[in-house]
Order: structure tokens, then sequence, then C-alpha cells
């Protein structure tokens, strides 16, 4: 058929083979499974048409490919002709197939499906507003009601902890560190800056010191004659 227009894609091409083979092809719904050998049926079928055997082959290996194919791949299925006739019951290889390929193709879909929420919830992360907390930090509750003054006054359970640790401050009954071999990495340990003293626990034990982090997550480098237990 000279006036017959050019088809670009295989999707165009099995809608030409549903109109033009009815009984065998659908362009929508579930499929019925072809004739083996049906290729070369159709490339003498359809050699007057302006469809090359490459695009045929190609229009053919999306039909049987798609999940409304392989679904009509089932035990007790007819193969069928380019009219409709029926050639033989699927053998058992064949449904077991299309069950893998079906089984396969879905896995895909969702792990597909998985990427991209995936990157939508990373997006969505990077988008936060806040900057990240130091390690060792927690946020801070905002009391309702209130205004940010009043929000930064320690609650009675904090005064009651400055308190104790003041109180511990005045009491000069601290045994000064002269082995820093002998300490253990996460041990709590007391870091004097003149009058006051820290709470800190030690991250690294060096030649030239204790890495310590204190209370309020800041990390530093402190010498033996500053620590006491």
């Amino acid at each position: 058929m000279e006036n017959q227009p050019k088809l670009n894609s295989s999707k165009e091409v099995i809608a030409f083979l549903a109109e033009r083979f009815p009984l065998c092809f659908s362009a929508e719904g579930e499929a019925r499974p072809l004739k083996i050998g049906i290729f070369q049926d159709l490339v003498e079928r359809v050699q007057e048409e302006n469809l090359s055997k490459t695009q045929l082959r190609a229009a053919l290996r999306l039909y049987t490919s798609s999940w409304r194919y392989l679904y009509g791949v089932k035990v007790g299925a007819q193969r069928i002709d380019l009219d409709g006739n029926a050639c033989g019951e699927l053998e058992q290889q064949h449904v077991d197939h299309a069950r893998q390929q079906l089984k396969e193709a879905k896995a895909r879909v969702q792990a597909q499906r998985a990427e991209r929420n995936a990157k939508k919830r990373d997006a969505a992360a990077g988008a936060e507003p806040h900057p990240p907390r130091p390690a060792g930090k927690k946020p801070v509750a905002r009391r309702e009601g209130v205004t940010a003054a009043e929000n930064r006054k320690p609650r009675p359970q904090q005064a009651r902890q400055s308190r104790a640790v003041s109180k511990e401050e005045s009491q000069p009954r601290y045994a000064p560190v002269t082995d820093i071999s002998k300490l253990n990495i996460g041990q709590e340990i007391k870091v004097r800056a003149g009058e006051s003293v820290m709470i800190a626990t030690v991250l690294e034990i060096a030649k030239d010191g204790v890495r310590v982090q204190l209370s309020s997550g800041l990390a530093m480098i402190v010498r033996a004659e500053h620590l006491q237990f």
C-alpha cells in the first residue's frame, strides 16, 4: 500500500497490527499468546506495507514483554495465529517463563519507585532551613507564652544542677592526674580552668595531653596538670 503512512515507533506499529489483525493483536486490555513463528507470518502478510523487519521485530518484542501480554500467558491458554485461529496450548515452561518475567518487571518498577521516593526525601531534608546541631547537643524546648529571655532562664531542675556543680567546685577535694596512661577512653574526668571545674569525657589519650569533650559539646586537648579525678 503506497499511501500507508510511515510508522515511527513500536507503539504505532502495534496499533497498526491491532487494526489490521484484530483477532490476533489488541491495542489495550489482556493480550492473547501468539503463535510460535508469527514473525515470519507477519513479514509475508505485510510485505506490501511500509514496514521493515526491524520495525516488526521491535514491535513484537515490546508487545510480548508488556504486562498485559504476560498476564495472558497462563495455564490452559491457546496460542493464536494472525486470523485468531488456535495453534496449540501453551507449554508449562512458557507459562513459568512469563511468570518470572512479570515478577522481575514488577520488582524493577518497585525499585524505581523506592529510588524516586528516597530522592524526594533527600531533597526535602536538604531544604531544611535550620542548620544541623553540633554533636552532643540536644534541642532546647521552648516554653509557650513566655519571652525569649525567659526561655533562656534555667528551669528549676537546671538551677539545682547548676547549684550542685557550684557546690562541688567550692570543695577542692580533687586528686590531680599524674599519669594519663591510667585514664580510659569514655571515662568521666574533671578539667580545671583557673578557679572553675568542668566535667568532661575522655576522647583520646596522646603524648602531649588528653583530648576531652566538655558537657557543652566542645572538644579540646588538656594537659595532665589541668585534669583531676
